[in-house]
């Protein structure tokens, strides 16, 4: 890969990680602990509990993208990028473009989705 198309990828990955850090810090700012005492009913309750729920999980998963985005950025400066974790081969710039955090070739991950299918249907 060339320094121009490494350059651009870590451009799309700085400002994913920005974007993610950004968005985090306002949530903390934002976030809600309610008391039980102030919601009027069991439907309040529930729907702030389910919501709460669901924030939570937004942040496990941006926690997940963000150790990624720091995986690929890693291997941006070790010379390592753009190449498939499972068969060494380089890894596609379209598959880059469409997923700047992946670290398999589209035919590895094609593999790995079918085990994980047949592991699931065992």
């Amino acid at each position: 890969m060339n320094k121009k198309d490494l350059k651009k990828f870590k451009d799309i990955l700085m400002e994913r990680r920005q974007a993610i850090t950004q968005l985090n810090e306002s949530l903390s700012e934002q976030s809600v602990v309610f008391d039980p005492n102030d919601l009027p009913d069991e439907v309040d309750l529930a729907s702030s509990e389910t919501d709460q729920a669901i924030n939570l999980k937004l942040r496990d998963r941006e926690r997940i993208l963000l150790r990624k985005i720091d995986k690929a950025l890693k291997k941006i400066e070790e010379g390592d990028y753009g190449v498939c974790e499972s068969c060494g081969d380089d890894i596609g710039v379209k598959r880059l473009e469409a997923r700047p955090v992946t670290d398999l070739c589209i035919r590895c991950k094609e593999e790995q989705e079918r085990r994980e299918k047949a592991f699931a249907e065992e």
